[in-house]
């Protein structure tokens, strides 16, 4: 099969589709691989060491022109749409919930469209599992580096000295993002409390942080209790496929505490704080009714190297199975087949449906 990973265009994204030896085990399988010219460059890997793998190095054009199964790290940009067609299978994190002019584009072109996000074994996320691993640990970095005075905030320190106080960490949402932000939170020596809504996970939850942790059930109460007291919140709650709920509303805001920082990691699939919107890391922090909002997009992007490392480890097997034959993989693996989100001009993804009712039917 032809495959192709172009590189990333969005700004501030500098990770790429697969990492030399994913593409030397792709070619080895038999598989032709085109990558666009210093797609690699930003994580650190040559035009080189991909030409040593085996791979092709084309022009953007032709990376899109030549795939049969196109693999990216982030969903196509406005820039980007003129290349979608019917006999091409996208492969990559789509957040399509959040995307109203990409998924209208998918369907007009008829592009068979597979979401990292939504690919899914049980309740697990294999393909979204790394980035989100990313996502939290970094979370937990930015609330250590926000609240200091000179990054305009309190002038805390996370984890406090013997005889001041930590600082109060809130996690909303016990999944892997928000697992990873509360574990760091807990190594910087933060005063953590993580609400979590499924009760299973709740126990695990409990199990694995015993006593250098709060776990809660995730109620309406229990929610604006604790963000109430918190120094810094991190919404990271997530619905496969579908939009983020809103759990931190405008009217919370007046009863928080001065200076509290809320870091949005849902922002992706639409945000999980009523007043949040995307920002970037050239301005990653602005403020309503005197509480500072942290959503920065795409926060894996930050630490390209590591986030292909970990992405290419987790996609390549899925990658292999596409490649093989696409119609094959999705009728024979479930798994993928849950990844799907669009084809032939239809929405295929419960969650993006619901979030979009009138393309749906």
């Amino acid at each position: 099969m032809r495959i192709s990973i172009p590189r990333e265009i969005k700004p501030g994204e500098q990770r790429v589709g697969a990492t030399p030896d994913g593409v030397k085990a792709l070619i080895e399988a038999g598989h032709e691989v085109f990558i666009e010219k210093d797609a690699g460059n930003g994580a650190g890997f040559t035009n080189e060491q991909y030409q040593d793998a085996g791979a092709q190095l084309v022009s953007a054009d032709e990376a899109w022109e030549k795939a049969e199964l196109l693999v990216k790290v982030k969903e196509p940009i406005e820039s980007e749409y003129k290349y979608f067609r019917e006999d091409l299978t996208l492969f990559t994190y789509l957040h399509l919930a959040a995307e109203e002019k990409l998924i209208k584009a998918l369907l007009d072109a008829k592009t068979r469209s597979i979401a990292y996000e939504t690919v899914a074994v049980g309740r697990a996320l294999p393909l979204l599992l790394p980035m989100s691993e990313v996502a939290g640990r970094l979370a937990a970095q930015a609330s250590a580096q926000y609240l200091l005075n000179s990054q305009g905030g309190p002038g805390m320190l996370l984890g406090g000295v013997p005889g001041v106080a930590p600082a109060r960490v809130v996690v909303l949402g016990g999944g892997n993002v928000g697992t990873q932000a509360a574990l760091l939170s807990v190594g910087l020596g933060a005063e953590v409390t993580i609400l979590e809504g499924y009760s299973p996970r709740v126990r695990e939850l409990s199990r694995q942080f015993g006593s250098t942790a709060r776990v809660l059930t995730s109620t309406p109460a229990n929610v604006e209790r604790e963000i109430l007291d918190a120094d810094v919140v991190i919404g990271s709650v997530l619905v496969p496929g579908a939009k983020a709920p809103k759990l931190v509303r405008r009217e919370h805001l007046s009863k928080m505490k001065p200076d509290t920082l809320l870091i949005d990691v849902a922002i992706d699939q639409g945000g999980c704080f009523e007043t949040s919107h995307p920002t970037t890391y050239d301005d990653p922090i602005y403020e309503v009714d005197g509480i500072r909002h942290y959503c920065v997009a795409n926060m894996p992007g930050a630490v390209p190297r590591t986030s292909t490392i970990a992405l290419t480890d987790a996609t390549l097997a899925y990658v292999l199975k596409l490649a093989a034959g696409i119609d094959e993989a999705l009728a024979t693996h479930d798994d993928l087949a849950k990844g799907l989100n669009t084809d032939a001009g239809k929405i295929t993804h419960p969650g993006v449906a619901a979030a979009y009712p009138e393309l749906a039917s």
